[in-house]
């Protein structure tokens, strides 16, 4: 197993950069704070978690050679970055045309959660760029002479921890924010539409933006 790690300043250069790009606000960052807002932090923690799992298939995608085909075929990239654009655009309407009660609501059943989790791993996973900055990003702190598969996998999954704990610092840090907007009057309404607006734009973003990094 030790033979997969990186040299320890190699490690170390791979923890720092790690954190400094999933610290960095992003597409990410932004959907788990606009969830967080408008439904409150357990439906925010459970998109980290959809996120992260999302993210770690497209880990494991690149390791098994998904980012090649993505860079050999163009279709496929764009079949791929339009399907998750389309499924962020869809929630955005969702949110937009739901009761504002239910805009406001900050209590939810388990499988209301699991939806939650859901969209949040649809978000992440439909993201061909991901894939694509993990084959670019990772192979910068693998060893020559070990196993490439493993090591990829690897640390695809330490990114993945990195980025949960980051985006679970956003998330508490919404939650405290979040319930003194409430306290607004029309702050019901006026969220409805900040979190359609946010899920809209970061869908638009989606399929406009170039191949750039995971967060």
């Amino acid at each position: 197993m030790s033979e997969l790690f990186p040299a320890w300043p190699l490690m170390a250069a791979f923890f720092v950069a790690s954190l400094a790009l999933t610290l960095t606000p992003g597409p990410a960052v932004i959907y788990v704070v606009t969830r967080t807002l408008a439904q409150g932090r357990p439906a925010g923690l459970a998109s980290v978690a959809g996120v992260a799992l999302g993210n770690l298939g497209n880990a494991v995608g690149a390791a098994i050679g998904l980012a090649a085909l993505f860079a050999i075929s163009s279709l496929a990239f764009t079949v791929v970055k339009y399907a998750g654009a389309a499924y962020l655009i869809y929630l955005g309407i969702k949110a937009w045309r739901a009761p504002a009660q239910q805009a406001a609501q900050t209590q939810f059943a388990p499988a209301r959660l699991t939806r939650i989790f859901r969209d949040g791993f649809v978000v992440a996973l439909f993201n061909p760029k991901t894939t694509i900055f993990f084959a670019a990003f990772l192979p910068q702190f693998m060893q020559p002479g070990a196993p490439a598969m493993p090591q990829s996998v690897l640390l695809g999954a330490i990114f993945v921890v990195i980025a949960v704990a980051t985006d679970s610092i956003y998330v508490l840090a919404a939650s405290i924010v979040g319930p003194l907007l409430t306290r607004v009057r029309s702050a019901g309404a006026i969220g409805r539409y900040v979190t359609a607006g946010a899920f809209i734009g970061l869908g638009v973003f989606t399929a406009a933006a170039g191949g750039r990094g995971a967060k």
